[in-house]
C-alpha cells in the first residue's frame, strides 16, 4: 500500500510492572437494564452515561456483559456505553440451530442494539468472538460504525493466514476445533469456564452468569463460524474501512498468537493505532484495566 494512503500505524508498548488485577472488591458500575428485539430474539444489554457518543461493547467467550465494567466506570463521564450479552449468553435469548449464530445474525443483534438506543451509529468494541463481531459489524455495516476498537482479535485475514501457515497457531487452536465436536458443550462447568476470573465476588457473578448461559448456543460460534482444517489462506481482497481502528493485544494470548497482527494496516484504508500489551493475556481488560481506561479514553477523545 502506498504511503499516500495515509494509514498512521502506531505501535505502543505499555511498561507498567506487573498485574494489573481488579479487586474483588471493585465497585461496580451504576447501570440500567435494557431490552433489544431483533427479529425474535432478545438481546439484553445494561447501559450508564448520559451524554456523548454512544459505545456499543461486546464481550467474547466465555463472558459476558460486565465484561466491560472496569470499562465502562472509565467511559461513562464522556460517552453513552451499552454493553450486550451476545445471544446464547445470560440474559439474552438462546435459540437454537447452528444458522442462528451466523455471522449475519450476530452482527443483526449489534444493530439492534444501536437502534434501541435511538442512535443511527456508535462506536463498536469488541473483544475475543466480539472481536469477530466487531470486524464483520464494520465491514458490512460499515455506515453504523463511527470507529472501531478491538481487543485480542486480530483482523479476520490475519487470523486465517496463521492458520493455514503457522504450526504454532495451528497448535493453539486446539481448543477450538475441541469445541467443534458433536456434543463438546456436555465437557463444559461452570466453574470451569471461569477459571481465568479473579476475585471472589467476581467469580461468583461469572457463576451466575454462566448458569444462565447455554453451553451448547456458546460453542455453536465456533460450529458455525470458527475455520476448519485443512486450513487454506484466503486470499480474496479484503472489505476496506475507512473508519479509524484501534486494535489492543495483549502478548501473553496462547490462543490468539500476536504473528496474525501483522500486515493489518494493508487491509485497511483508513488510521489504525496498534497496542501491544506486554504482560497481559488473552483478557487484557481484565489483566491491564487501567492501562486500557488510558488508552481508550485517550484514543476515543483525541479529535474532541
Amino acid at each position: 500500500m502506498l504511503l499516500s494512503n495515509t494509514i498512521r500505524t502506531i505501535a505502543v508498548t505499555a511498561t507498567f510492572l506487573g498485574w494489573s488485577v481488579i479487586p474483588a472488591c471493585a465497585e461496580d458500575a451504576k447501570v440500567t437494564h435494557h431490552n433489544a428485539h431483533n427479529d425474535g430474539v432478545k438481546i439484553h444489554y445494561a447501559t450508564a452515561g448520559d451524554s456523548g457518543p454512544l459505545v456499543v461493547m461486546i464481550h467474547g467467550f466465555p463472558d459476558f456483559w460486565y465484561s466491560w465494567n472496569e470499562q465502562i466506570k472509565a467511559l461513562q463521564s464522556t460517552h453513552r456505553v451499552a454493553a450486550m450479552d451476545l445471544r446464547g449468553y445470560n440474559r439474552s435469548d438462546k435459540p437454537k440451530g447452528l444458522e442462528n449464530y451466523a455471522i449475519p445474525k450476530l452482527v443483526s443483534d449489534v444493530a439492534s442494539v444501536i437502534r434501541d438506543m435511538g442512535e443511527k451509529k456508535a462506536v463498536i468494541v469488541g473483544h475475543d468472538w466480539g472481536g469477530m463481531v466487531a470486524w464483520q459489524f464494520a465491514m458490512m455495516q460499515p455506515e453504523m460504525t463511527a470507529r472501531l476498537i478491538v481487543l485480542n482479535l486480530p483482523h479476520p485475514k490475519g487470523l486465517n493466514r496463521e492458520l493455514a501457515n503457522n504450526p504454532d497457531q495451528q497448535r493453539n487452536s486446539q481448543y477450538a476445533r475441541n469445541f467443534q465436536q458433536p456434543d463438546a458443550h456436555k465437557q463444559l462447568d461452570a466453574e470451569r469456564l471461569i477459571r481465568w476470573v479473579k476475585g471472589e465476588a467476581k467469580r461468583a457473578k461469572y457463576i451466575e452468569a454462566m448458569k444462565r448461559s447455554d453451553f451448547e448456543s456458546m460453542l455453536n460460534y465456533y460450529k458455525r463460524n470458527y475455520p476448519r482444517p485443512p486450513y487454506k489462506e484466503d486470499t480474496s481482497e479484503p472489505v476496506r474501512l475507512n473508519m479509524p481502528v484501534l486494535l489492543i493485544h495483549g502478548l501473553d494470548d496462547w490462543a490468539l498468537l500476536p504473528g496474525a497482527l501483522n500486515q493489518t494496516w494493508e487491509w485497511l484504508d483508513g488510521d489504525l493505532t496498534l497496542v501491544t500489551v506486554p504482560g497481559a493475556g488473552h483478557f487484557v481488560h481484565h489483566d491491564k484495566p487501567d492501562f486500557i481506561n488510558r488508552t481508550l479514553k485517550m484514543w476515543l477523545m483525541r479529535d474532541r
